[in-house]
């Protein structure tokens, strides 16, 4: 077993157990250790969350066990947050939210702290937004990009919806998609609408926004 594999399964068995100051630990001795926070966040963070998705679908844990994760896990990108907020500040802003009936922010947050890591102005919703609420907060803003998290693959015609919605008003705007839905497919609907782009995972998503602030 890899470090990196052992270190993840030591993480995964802190949240499964409630165990905040042992997650904490963890990766504050990462970044200790200059693990960058994109790694952190996609080889640590990331996979447990997954793995605790996986389980809570298989009865395998309980509803309260999955929040009690999640919460852990958000307490954590807030407890780093000085870590990944870019000192320059460029004239650039993203609108970052879940969908409507939506409730899990973690993945999307993590989106939401690499457009800051590469000096974003970001307006993170969070969970379970509703979409004239969502466009009527963008109209306030004129968003640069927005960028929106899927994690429960039979929510995706309400993705389709918030497309359609967003698209009426902002129809050059474009749209990044990602979210634990997608291992499961659904990417080929995406196709359908023109300025969507799909992002499987951080690193994509970083070197992505690099490419938007290069090349505009």
């Amino acid at each position: 077993m890899k470090l990196e594999d052992k270190i993840q399964r030591n993480f995964l068995e802190a949240l499964l157990i409630g165990d905040r100051f042992q997650c904490s630990t963890i990766v504050k001795t990462l970044i200790q250790n200059n693990v960058p926070i994109k790694d952190i966040y996609e080889n640590i963070i990331k996979i447990s969350m997954y793995r605790v998705g996986e389980l809570w679908e298989y009865n395998k844990i309980s509803v309260a066990t999955e929040h009690l994760a999640s919460a852990i896990s958000e307490s954590i990108l807030n407890e780093h947050y000085h870590h990944i907020a870019a000192q320059q500040k460029i004239n650039k802003k993203v609108l970052v939210a879940c969908i409507e009936n939506e409730h899990h922010q973690i993945g999307i947050k993590m989106i939401s702290d690499v457009f800051e890591m590469n000096g974003w102005i970001t307006y993170f919703l969070g969970s379970n937004t509703p979409t004239t609420d969502l466009i009527a907060f963008a109209k306030t803003i004129s968003p640069d990009f927005i960028a929106i998290s899927l994690s429960i693959y039979f929510h995706l015609p309400e993705l389709e919806k918030t497309i359609k919605s967003f698209r009426a008003v902002f129809p050059e705007t474009p749209i990044l998609v990602g979210g634990q839905a997608f291992r499961h497919g659904g990417q080929s609907v995406l196709l359908k609408y023109d300025k969507v782009i799909y992002q499987p995972d951080l690193y994509t998503t970083d070197l992505y926004i690099k490419n938007l602030n290069k090349y505009g």
